[in-house]
Order: C-alpha cells, then sequence, then structure tokens
C-alpha cells in the first residue's frame, strides 16, 4: 500500500487568526468608491484607510496603538478635491505616505509622531502631470524618494519626491492600467492592462523589455506582482470567469510556469506577497476569505497551504511589512481586513513551542533605509533592499522630515533692481526686492514687491509694497 507523500515546508500549518474583539478599530466609514484599490495601507507605526468624507477625498491615519472605536471627530488627511483612490506608505520614512486621487493629482504627506489636533490639510508636495484620474501609487523598493503613480489618461509617471519633478514619462499602454508591480531591487516593474497583456517595463530605458497577450483567457481585471526570484505572479479570470492563478517566467511567456484554478466568485484577487517566506496571500473583494500559497522551486510551484475564513466580506485589505510583526509570538504576517465600519487585523502564525527566537522563520528582512539615491537610480544602478536583523524585533525610528527642494523660480530672473528715487526731496538708492511665495497646494504663486530704501548711515528699512495681490 502507498502511502502519499507529505510535502516538507515550515509553512505547512501557517493559520490565520483575527486579533480580540477589542484590538480592532472600529466605527471606520471605509470608502464607497468603486474602485479595485486595497483601500488600506499600513507600516510598523500606522495604519491608513480611504474613508467617507464630505467635499472631496480624505483619508483615516491612526497610531496602531490606538485600537478600540475611532472618533467621528479624529483629524483626517484632506487635501484632495475629488476622491481618494489609492494610498502608499514610503518604505524608507514610516511618516511619509502618498495619496492620488480622482482630482488628477498626487500629494505626499508628514504624518506626525502625535496625534494631530487638527485636519492635516498641507502636503509637502503635490505632484501634477496627469490629465485624467490618478488610481495607482507605488513608491520604489530601493531608492530614496522615487515615486511611481499610474493616471486614466494611461500615462505612467515616475517622480522625484525630494525636487516635486517628473523623472520620466511612460505611454506604453493603450488602454486603462489596472495594477503596477516593482520588482524585488526596482530595476523592473511589471503592468496589467484592460487590453488583457501583461508588460514587463524597463523605466530608465522607457521601453517595453517583455510582454505576454491574455495570460488568463477571461476579460475581466487581472493583478500581477513580481517574486523575489524574477517571476510575475498573476490572478484573473478564465473565459469561463472562473478566478485563476498563473506563475510565469519572463524571460520565456509562452508557457506559464503554473496555472491554477481556484473558483468561480466574481471579485478581482488581490495579491499581498512576502519575499522573505514567499507566501503569497490572496484577499478578494467582498470575499469573506484569505487564501495563501507558497511559491517554490518544485512542481507544482504553487502551493496551496490553507484558507482564513470569516463571516463578514471585506472591502479592502492593508499588508504588514514583514519588520512590522509580532517575532515573540512566531507571526510571519499581518493582513488588515477592512469591513464596513471597522478594520481587524488578522494575524498569520506558524505553529511552535519554543519561546526562542525561530531563526528558520525570520531571515533578514528588508529595514527603512534606501539602498540608493535617486541619481544613482537614475544613471542606472541597481542595488537590492538593505536588509535588518529580526531577533530583537523591530523599533520604528523617530519621525524624520523629508526634505523637498524645488527649483528656485528666480534663477532665470534677476532678483533685485536698484534705481534712483528722490523720497522727501532727497535722491537715495532704493531696492526694490520681489518676494515669490508658493502656497502649499501649489496652484498659485503670490509676488510681493517691496522698497528697500538706503538710509544715510547704511542701513536699510522696507518702504512700501508695491505690487502684493490677494491670493
Amino acid at each position: 500500500m502507498s502511502r502519499s507523500i507529505v510535502r516538507q515546508s515550515k509553512f505547512r500549518h501557517v493559520f490565520g487568526q483575527a486579533v480580540k474583539t477589542d484590538q480592532s478599530y472600529d466605527d471606520i466609514r471605509v470608502s464607497k468608491v468603486t474602485w479595485d484599490s486595497s483601500f488600506c495601507a499600513v507600516n510598523p507605526k500606522f495604519l491608513a484607510v480611504i474613508v467617507e468624507s464630505s467635499g472631496g477625498g480624505a483619508f483615516l491615519v491612526l497610531h496602531l496603538s490606538k485600537v478600540g472605536r475611532v472618533d467621528k471627530n479624529y483629524p483626517l488627511v484632506v487635501g484632495h478635491s475629488g476622491p481618494v483612490l489609492d494610498i502608499d506608505w514610503c518604505p524608507h520614512n514610516d511618516n511619509i505616505v502618498a495619496s492620488c486621487s480622482e482630482d488628477t493629482t498626487a500629494m505626499v504627506w508628514q504624518i506626525p509622531d502625535h496625534t494631530p489636533s487638527r485636519p492635516i490639510s498641507e502636503p509637502i508636495v503635490v505632484l501634477e502631470g496627469h490629465s485624467k484620474r490618478v488610481g495607482i501609487i507605488k513608491w520604489h523598493p530601493t531608492a530614496r524618494n522615487i515615486l511611481l503613480t499610474a493616471g486614466g489618461d494611461n500615462l505612467i509617471i515616475i517622480w522625484n519626491v525630494g525636487t516635486g519633478e517628473p523623472l520620466m514619462t511612460m505611454d506604453d499602454h493603450p488602454d486603462l492600467i489596472y495594477n503596477v508591480s516593482w520588482n524585488y531591487n526596482g530595476s523592473l516593474f511589471c503592468t496589467t492592462c484592460k487590453d488583457r497583456r501583461l508588460r514587463v517595463c524597463d523605466p530608465r530605458k522607457n521601453e517595453v523589455v517583455a510582454e505576454r497577450l491574455s495570460p488568463h483567457e477571461g476579460i475581466r481585471p487581472m493583478r500581477a506582482i513580481f517574486t523575489k526570484e524574477g517571476n510575475i505572479f498573476t490572478t484573473g479570470f478564465t473565459r469561463m470567469s472562473q478566478r485563476e492563478l498563473g506563475l510565469w517566467d519572463p524571460t520565456n511567456f509562452e508557457e506559464p510556469i503554473a496555472l491554477l484554478e481556484l473558483d468561480t466568485s466574481n471579485g478581482v484577487l488581490l495579491p499581498f506577497y512576502d519575499p522573505d517566506t514567499n507566501i503569497v496571500y490572496l484577499s478578494g473583494k467582498g470575499d469573506s476569505s484569505i487564501r495563501y500559497f507558497e511559491i517554490t522551486e518544485e512542481p507544482p510551484y504553487v502551493h496551496y497551504i490553507s484558507t482564513f475564513s470569516s463571516k463578514e466580506p471585506q472591502r479592502g485589505m492593508g499588508f504588514m511589512p514583514k519588520r512590522g510583526v509580532d517575532v515573540s509570538k512566531c507571526e510571519i504576517a499581518r493582513l488588515y481586513k477592512l469591513h464596513e465600519r471597522k478594520c481587524e487585523p488578522i494575524m498569520m502564525t506558524v505553529p511552535r513551542k519554543s519561546d526562542l527566537f525561530q531563526d528558520d522563520l525570520y531571515p533578514d528582512t528588508a529595514g527603512p533605509e534606501p539602498a540608493l539615491e535617486p541619481e544613482e537610480w537614475m544613471d542606472g544602478r541597481d542595488a537590492d533592499p538593505i536588509l535588518v536583523s529580526m531577533r530583537d524585533g523591530y523599533v520604528p525610528p523617530k519621525s524624520r522630515e523629508l526634505k523637498v527642494a524645488k527649483k528656485n523660480v528666480l534663477d532665470t530672473r534677476p532678483a533685485t533692481r536698484r534705481s534712483m528715487s528722490v523720497i522727501d526731496g532727497s535722491s537715495l538708492p532704493v531696492t526694490v526686492a520681489t518676494r515669490f511665495s508658493v502656497y502649499p497646494d501649489q496652484r498659485f504663486t503670490a509676488v510681493t514687491q517691496i522698497q528697500y530704501v538706503s538710509s544715510p548711515d547704511g542701513g536699510s528699512a522696507p518702504r512700501k509694497d508695491l505690487y502684493s495681490p490677494e491670493r
């Protein structure tokens, strides 16, 4: 009698468990926008959720420790004039978050460590370059201040947030872009598009280096993410509208490494990937379950592990970076499930009896320090993330301010103009200084001209404003 061989894997028994009720975040009015975004972003310090709000777009940012009922007057992050569609925390600064909106802009925000007393309404920088709504926003995994946005105008723009300027624009997509995913070192990204093509793009060459038509034969939206090894994991639909998973080698797109049918539900599957364990967690909008799979080099390559199920369907999902999990509980991942009125953390745990640090579960993971400066990345350099040990747990650093150095509008014109003017019957030199004031929403600039009159003792004093328009 043959005995079935059980696959050996330390993650074979990973199980999901929702936290106790008093550890959830309650009374959150999750956005009702019909956009296939996760609506939630989380890092070791903060939880951010896109919420319903009057008068434009807003999202809520909470300290992770601020569990329980959220006060209905809790200050929001406001500034977009249309609904917020996507948010993403900076991997190199836990206090910086980027948002994008139907108002065609992306904004970058500094979140204080303390609880704000009033709504945060002034972004550090506003990124304007799209002509239609901006639905996707992604930070570069290893280079400082590099941010990618994709809009309804089918453009992908890569920005240097430190200067507020676009570095490059890609217009290779003829239709709506469904999602974008950077690879492990940020040298390439992959996209899925309404034209049913999966593309691999090299942003610095500004070209598509590989593409595959219809990795899934259905016409419903697809999702694609890079694995650490450089393969591409996809979710989509069959011609019969069954949900399907695929694993692809971008150097040979002819045949999939693996293709697996799941079920007949119609929610788009959002994949969340952990490069340290090679486990991918699948959460469908409207589903009440989270499936997880391990990707290995042995057939069938994508191994089903288990399913976490609960009673209520999810509106969205956030995924904690590895450095935010609790190593003392053998927690290898944490997801934040959005209900209609609350956010519920779900811990993925490997059952082990020992209280000692489990080296095999926690290889060094990507830390908060960038491996490259923007100029180095633009010059063609690549670098893997700088890793940190999880042995003693991870303590988020204190808030660091993001400096934005915009080009000086005065560089192209003389800043001061000297003239002789008759004042009080005497002839004294007068300096007319022009001051440019750029307001936080970046949309308009006030120009103030002030006369400085040289006094006989060699000093100068402001005399009057020549021109100071209303804002």
